[in-house]
């Protein structure tokens, strides 16, 4: 009795793991499935990477013409490296170095535009810009506990998010060619987008999306964002169409008095003609932390980051792919010119 239960034993054991076997092939099969379509197709931890690298403190608050922003720059220039981005036209390397006087500064200063390019595939003659400016506020010439500002929503958080689009683009494909800029000196007065606009062709540049702290929950709510200018063409009504189904929505810039619109790098373009708006979460008007020391990685949300910045990338995908062309901009009513 006791061999034929052993047996019997046995023959349990084998039934179970045919089982388990067969119910492990169809959880398999389950979360093959769900990797196929996950989440987020923008990596959040690269995000979180770029973020913190970006924003810590040994940027020393990245300020143009210090061993801070040349820190920074260096960290760019290897990400287009790593990601496979090639040189802007007319230049040798990512760097578009050039000197300014910055308005009311004493001397000049010698800073660079940090560019990449992934060419498109049928209209590699028409460009769409992508950029967030890279430079902050520096430091705090005395005084006691912290003195850097960190300027991570503004704008390490756009960087992290033009890093993370050009290494979306680079696996998906791009029809269009895309232009990756992190502008220098936007703090000092927009002068690294400025000088980049004198050097373009501004009838090949179809669109420019610029970011610009994108690290917290806008005012409309989660999973929402704003757009600076969306009057002035229909980029912003292409970005809602594509958007819809998403869970996300764009909605027009809420804060007008603070014509953001003219105070960041998409408004070099935007003078230019080309339909170049600036995406945004943050509510503007009640934040604590804009242009203060207090503005670190830690007073973000990395998903927020993500979610904006996967956001982006399916509201321009059509115009990126040459499906959509916006509107050029129009500035007829003269306001910040």
């Amino acid at each position: 009795m006791k061999k034929i239960g052993l047996i019997l034993v046995a023959l349990g054991l084998i039934f179970f793991c045919a089982s388990h076997k067969k119910m492990s092939s169809v959880h398999s099969k389950t979360k093959t499935t769900q990797v196929v379509k996950p989440s987020f197709f923008i990596d959040s931890a690269a995000v979180r990477r770029h973020l913190y690298t970006l924003a810590s403190d040994a940027m020393e608050g990245r300020k143009s013409g210090t061993a801070g922003i040349e820190k920074a720059a260096k960290y760019i220039e290897n990400e287009f490296k790593r990601i496979g981005l090639t040189t802007f036209e007319g230049l040798e390397t990512y760097r578009q170095t050039f000197s300014f006087k910055p308005r009311g500064g004493p001397k000049e200063i010698t800073s660079a535009n940090i560019i990449g390019v992934l060419e498109g595939k049928s209209k590699k003659e028409e460009y769409v810009i992508i950029s967030a400016h890279y430079d902050h506020l520096g430091m705090q010439k005395q005084g006691v506990g912290d003195l850097i500002y960190n300027g991570a929503n503004d704008d390490a958080s756009g960087v992290a998010g033009v890093l993370a689009l050009a290494s979306h683009f680079m696996k998906v494909g791009n029809e269009r060619t895309l232009v990756f800029v992190a502008f220098t000196a936007e703090e000092m007065g927009l002068m690294g987008s400025t000088h980049f606009g004198k050097g373009i062709d501004a009838s090949k540049f179809i669109a420019g999306i610029n970011l610009e702290m994108i690290g917290k929950i806008s005012g409309f709510g989660p999973n929402t964002a704003w757009l600076s200018g969306f009057e002035r063409s229909n980029f912003g009504k292409i970005i809602q169409k594509n958007l819809k189904g998403t869970g996300y929505q764009l909605f027009p810039d809420p804060y007008k008095k603070f014509n953001l619109f003219f105070r960041s790098d998409n408004a070099s373009l935007a003078r230019l003609g080309v339909p170049s708006h600036t995406f945004s979460t943050t509510p503007i008007d009640i934040d604590l932390h804009y242009h203060q020391v207090s503005d670190t990685p830690e007073t973000l949300n990395i998903k927020v980051i993500t979610q904006t910045i996967q956001a982006v990338a399916i509201g321009t995908e059509s115009i990126i792919n040459g499906k959509d062309t916006p509107t050029r901009v129009v500035l007829q009513d003269g306001i910040g010119q």
